[in-house]
């Protein structure tokens, strides 16, 4: 494979968003290890961290490659979207469908090198990741399935530490549910003319822009509540409560960047905001896990 070939399919599975959920997903990691013991030292061992990063990024790529193929007839009326690889012709479905079975068998792989539950519970994982795909044709509220798709991430990497489960990580999935939710309500303002036609369903299409923002800020604080909670459940030191105050300044400066008369900033909200909320909040609470005795 060329390097021009590969740039196009990192370009179709937006390799870059990995940033988004994978932090929050090692972040659980961190979590289960403190919390149970159960690895040497109470910390991931390099391989677990190491296969659950190959299992994120697989799942991941499957399911945007599912989207993408699955979307193809949008992605080809959608000015938006229309020089994307397949719309564009520089990737074809054939090669798409054959990326995602390559994809899906690392994703395997990874669990099965996790342990038994993890691997048990792969197919549920990859249902819920594909499902999303279709939601926007029959709701409005397509924008909670894709955030519970990268909201299951904390809770999958617990399972691939202590081979268990904590009901706990619920609440971490809660909030990065309505954290990728809400971002993705704002990213969807763009799209309000073009679902309008198409018959796609939004909660910016549904409601307006300027009501889809307050959506979008209601979801955000609820991820500052649900991450205090976890905070307290957990008993975690300063530095997890310095991380949400962070994450909380971020969000309200991310909001501050998109208004319903001008989405002109809205790049610069989705893509770099997000990302360093997700690794700044990573940084935050791994340093609260290395603070923590329990």
């Amino acid at each position: 494979m060329t390097t021009k070939r590969i740039r196009t399919v990192l370009e179709m599975i937006k390799f870059e968003h990995s940033v988004f959920a994978l932090p929050f997903a090692l972040t659980g990691a961190l979590l289960a290890a403190r919390a149970t013991h159960q690895p040497p030292h109470g910390w991931p061992t390099l391989r677990q961290i190491a296969w659950i990063v190959v299992a994120m990024v697989a799942a991941r790529s499957a399911a945007m490659t599912v989207n993408r193929i699955v979307d193809l007839r949008y992605d080809c009326e959608n000015p938006r979207t229309r020089q994307r690889a397949l719309p564009s012709g520089a990737l074809t479905v054939s090669f798409a469908w054959f990326f995602t079975l390559v994809a899906v068998a690392l994703f395997f792989l990874a669990a099965w090198q996790l342990n038994w539950l993890a691997l048990k519970l792969a197919p549920l994982a990859l249902a819920i990741l594909f499902f999303y795909s279709f939601t926007k044709r029959f709701t409005t509220w397509s924008h909670f399935f894709l955030g519970f798709a990268l909201g299951i991430s904390p809770a999958a990497a617990w399972i691939a530490v202590t081979g268990d489960f904590d009901a706990r990580m619920l609440i971490l999935c809660a909030a990065v549910t309505l954290w990728v939710g809400g971002f993705d309500v704002l990213y969807a303002c763009q799209d309000i003319e073009y679902d309008q036609r198409a018959g796609l369903f939004s909660i910016p299409k549904r409601f307006g822009i300027g009501q889809a923002l307050r959506f979008a800020r209601g979801m955000h604080a609820g991820v500052v509540a649900l991450l205090a909670w976890l905070a307290a459940s957990f008993g975690l030191p300063w530095p997890a409560w310095l991380g949400i105050a962070v994450v909380a300044a971020l969000l309200a400066y991310e909001h501050s960047l998109v208004k319903a008369d001008d989405l002109s900033r809205l790049d610069a909200a989705f893509f770099t905001v997000n990302g360093y909320i997700s690794l700044l909040f990573l940084f935050f609470w791994g340093a609260a896990a290395a603070f923590w005795r329990v």
